[in-house]
Order: C-alpha cells, then sequence, then structure tokens
C-alpha cells in the first residue's frame, strides 16, 4: 500500500514531480551559465554561428541539455502517476527556485515585486497540493 499526500498525490508520485521541477529548474540556471559568457546572441547568421560553435564546448550547455532530457523522463514517469492537471502547476515552483538561484548565482534582483510573487506561488502550490 502506498502513502498518500492527499486524495490524488502519493509520497513517490510527489517526489517524482519534484524530480522533474528541480532537474527544469537546473536545466535553466545551466542554460543560463552557458550564455553568460557570449552576451547578448544577436539574430544574425554570423552571430548565431559564432555563438554556437562558442556554445558547443560549454560544459554548462550540455548539463542543462542532459537535464532536460533525465527531466523528461522523470516528468513522463510522474504524468502515468498524477493528473496533469494537479502536475503542470507544480512546475511554478521552479519559477521559485529560478528566482532565488539566479539571485545568488547571476546577481539578478529579487526585489519586492518577486519576493510578494513567489509568497503567491507558495500560497497556490499549497492550495493545490491539498486540494
Amino acid at each position: 500500500m502506498t502513502q498518500s499526500l492527499g486524495q490524488s498525490m502519493t509520497w513517490a508520485a510527489f517526489a517524482l514531480v519534484m524530480t522533474g521541477v528541480l532537474l527544469n529548474a537546473i536545466a535553466q540556471l545551466a542554460l543560463k551559465a552557458s550564455v553568460s559568457d557570449t552576451g547578448i546572441i544577436n539574430l544574425d547568421v554570423h552571430s548565431l554561428l559564432s555563438s554556437a560553435g562558442s556554445l558547443a564546448t560549454n560544459l554548462w550547455l550540455w548539463l542543462g541539455l542532459i537535464c532536460y532530457a533525465v527531466s523528461v523522463v522523470v516528468w513522463i514517469l510522474a504524468l502515468s502517476r498524477v493528473d496533469v492537471s494537479i502536475a503542470y502547476p507544480m512546475l511554478s515552483v521552479g519559477y521559485i527556485l529560478n528566482a532565488v538561484a539566479a539571485s545568488y548565482l547571476f546577481d539578478e534582483p529579487l526585489g519586492i515585486g518577486k519576493v510578494v510573487g513567489i509568497g503567491v506561488i507558495i500560497l497556490g502550490v499549497y492550495i493545490l497540493a491539498r486540494s
């Protein structure tokens, strides 16, 4: 018998959903790190080719892509156990992780508006998880 968090999600399913969210968040941060040295990538052929060459050997890019690939597998496992109407909104937890991590890793501002937004997301995820 599996232990349940509520009516529709077991602890194992919750762990899969959160693992998928975490992998997705790591992927975003790794992709951001991969372009930190390239600066803005313009949409002209020269800039795209130059950036593609630089990024092709960037370990952060590959880490991000691998995290995305693994997250897809984890997400499929999660969706086989949880309704998409419950699982998909849980991805918003990734917004929280990325906002906080980006503040520390990339010195991105974390102003009052973002903090209030994070609070709203936390409340929403809590209500969703309990429903």
